[in-house]
């Protein structure tokens, strides 16, 4: 009996020893201990609660876009409300607000929700040149010198605007002797902001007469 036990010890050795061959030829390291490959990948919700019901005095409700993820996602912010007439007159202390509000860090809830912002914080915006529209607004650099995800977010807040006109989009330049040029905030942008440059924004197909 024990001869016979030995035997069938020898025989299911066999196929074990032949399974950790294979698995060296396939380069697959053994191991005699746990490995923690640690916790499943976290989803970010992309889904920030509002500024609240009630609105300060003197303040309003504006929707900005943030990047969440790799598209944009408007989220809705209280500002203070530009001391301007309505019209041209209050078109850039609106840009200039709403530029404020993109270059600001997330709030806590929007961090938990998976938001950021890759607006650069040295960035200015001004009115028109001289021979601009009306709505065109320049900034303190090219538009197309900005990062994708940063000019995207300019454009999708600025076009989405109803103080701006909800026009879709923006007519923007930078601070030199070039033409400005309407960059528009479409569903590809939005969902996809670091091919925007690649989607035909700012040539002459686009420029506002």
């Amino acid at each position: 009996m024990i001869r016979r036990g030995r035997r069938a010890a020898v025989r299911c050795a066999v196929p074990a020893a032949v399974l950790a061959l294979a698995a060296a030829g396939c380069g697959i390291r053994g191991t005699s201990v746990p490995v923690d490959a640690g916790g499943a990948p976290s989803r970010v919700s992309c889904h920030a609660p509002g500024p609240g019901a009630v609105t300060a005095a003197g303040a309003e409700r504006v929707a900005v876009y943030l990047v969440c993820g790799s598209a944009l996602v408007s989220v809705e912010r209280q500002v203070a409300r530009p001391q301007a007439a309505p019209g041209a007159a209050v078109r850039l202390p609106v840009a200039r607000v709403l530029l404020a509000e993109l270059q600001k860090p997330p709030t806590p809830d929007e961090t938990r929700a998976g938001f950021s912002t890759a607006m650069p914080g040295t960035l200015r915006v001004d009115g028109p040149h001289a021979g601009d529209a009306p709505e065109a607004l320049r900034l303190s650099a090219e538009p197309d010198d900005l990062p994708s995800f940063a000019l995207a977010q300019l454009v999708c807040t600025y076009g989405r605007s109803a103080a701006l006109g909800r026009t879709g989009g923006a007519l923007l330049g930078g601070p030199g002797p070039a033409a400005a040029h309407r960059y528009d905030c479409s569903p590809d942008v939005q969902a996809n902001p670091d091919a925007a440059q690649h989607a035909g924004w700012g040539d002459s197909q686009s420029e506002e007469s």
